[in-house]
């Protein structure tokens, strides 16, 4: 008992209850159905249904962008309707795009299926945020990310261990059960969030009043303290969850020269680590500079990277081995990034545009999810893959130091100095 005190303080795990509980249950829910086609689009739309690499990855190009376009609305129906109902508009329509997925044949189908994908599969992310900000108070704000990231992965782990056990390249109808069960799994989720139909609605005093109901998106964007943020983290983002997506698997076949199974047990160590090391980086960082937290989330990429860079001239088996480490180091820095960001990103911001902030800051994936695979692709057109994991890294350090000069730019309170009590602490990190 005293260690899950140490881990999760009895005051935080007091909170955890009623809504609060129901809502971590949904993100567990909900990430199951991520889980399980997290790593398929490609896949599915060659391997499967027989169209071209160039239509499969253009099409992914497309979606980013599409969803890119698409996250201010969400932001702003969040703001005006709650994010409640945005969630669960998302989710019921995320479920029949999965359907048409499933059932596309077609180049036609397949990019109505994944630009409608595209807008209503990520729209909850925001949404989400904003709902969990207003259920927790400010001193357990960042401790309730941290614990909510934990549940994502549990659930996209636990998605895939049933994708693994489910498709087959030689039997191609289980790919369209795969994607109608993930149909299923998101109508489950929204039914569940039904259960917090009371939480989660506009805030009628904001909408009451005539100065703060007529304020939008020219006074998100006029935030420098937000904009600052934004251009840090898709630097950032480029340095990190980008590249990974876009090119560590290519490298790891092509550079590396390692069997492609082996990439499953490499993401294994970063799935399990984040699970496992979740709580602990919690109680590090709490009290902490959370701008600081970010340029040690960059240094830890940059750590990545550079064992990434150092296994070309390693034999297989060890490469695997620096590798599983390597993913350690990174996985480590995501449990410092996604309760932090977050955190301040919700800090800075009003509660009558809080639904807006969220989906700017989550513009930054959308932008690195669409630079980094060009980028990648720029050191292979030109040859000089073997320096991509190197120009990555320092790509992540610029971004770090990005963050760590933003500190000049918000209250000690963003910036997570500050105990429970409302006292600033000290200066240092």
């Amino acid at each position: 008992m005293k260690l899950v005190d140490t881990l999760v303080p009895v005051d935080f795990r007091s909170s955890i209850r009623g809504p609060l509980r129901r809502f971590y249950i949904c993100t567990f829910i909900g990430c199951i159905g991520n889980g399980l086609t997290l790593s398929l689009f490609v896949v599915y739309l060659h391997n499967v249904r027989h169209f071209s690499t160039s239509f499969a990855t253009l099409l992914l190009a497309v979606s980013a962008v599409v969803g890119i376009g698409t996250s201010p609305l969400w932001g702003t129906l969040t703001d005006r309707l709650g994010p409640l109902r945005v969630i669960l508009f998302s989710y019921a329509a995320d479920a029949a795009a999965l359907v048409v997925w499933a059932l596309a044949h077609t180049r036609e189908q397949a990019t109505l299926a994944a630009l409608l994908i595209a807008v209503f599969g990520g729209a909850g992310w925001g949404p989400m945020s904003t709902m969990l900000t207003r259920m927790v108070s400010v001193e357990h704000r960042q401790r309730a990310f941290g614990f909510n990231f934990m549940l994502v992965n549990l659930g996209i782990g636990f998605g895939g261990l049933i994708s693994a056990s489910v498709v087959d390249l030689r039997h191609p109808d289980t790919f369209v059960v795969l994607y109608i069960f993930n149909a299923g799994v998101s109508l489950l989720a929204g039914l569940y969030y039904l259960t917090l139909r009371h939480h989660g609605g506009p805030v009628k005093e904001h909408l009451d009043d005539p100065v703060k109901s007529a304020e939008g998106w020219r006074e998100v964007i006029h935030d420098s303290r937000l904009v600052r943020y934004v251009v840090a983290a898709v630097f950032l983002m480029i340095g990190g969850y980008g590249s990974l997506d876009a090119g560590l698997s290519l490298f790891v076949v092509n550079n590396l020269h390692i069997s492609v199974h082996a990439i499953g047990v490499i993401f294994f160590f970063n799935t399990s680590t984040i699970v496992l090391a979740q709580l602990w980086v919690l109680n590090r960082i709490e009290g902490k500079s959370r701008t600081r937290v970010l340029g040690v989330v960059a240094a830890l990429w940059f750590v990545f990277w550079v064992i990434l860079e150092s296994t070309l001239e390693l034999p297989a088996a060890t490469s695997i081995a620096m590798l599983c480490l390597a993913m350690v180091v990174f996985a480590i820095g995501e449990t410092m990034l996604q309760p932090v960001g977050s955190a301040l990103v919700n800090d800075i911001a009003p509660e009558h545009l809080r639904g807006r902030y969220n989906a700017a800051a989550g513009v930054s994936w959308g932008i690195s999810g669409t630079l980094a695979p060009a980028i990648t692709a720029l050191y292979y057109g030109l040859h000089v893959g073997n320096w991509w994991p190197i120009g990555t890294g320092i790509t992540a350090l610029v971004g770090g130091a990005m963050m760590m000069n933003l500190r000049r730019h918000i209250s000690a309170s963003a910036d997570g100095r500050a105990v429970t009590d409302g006292r600033p602490v000290t200066d240092a990190a």
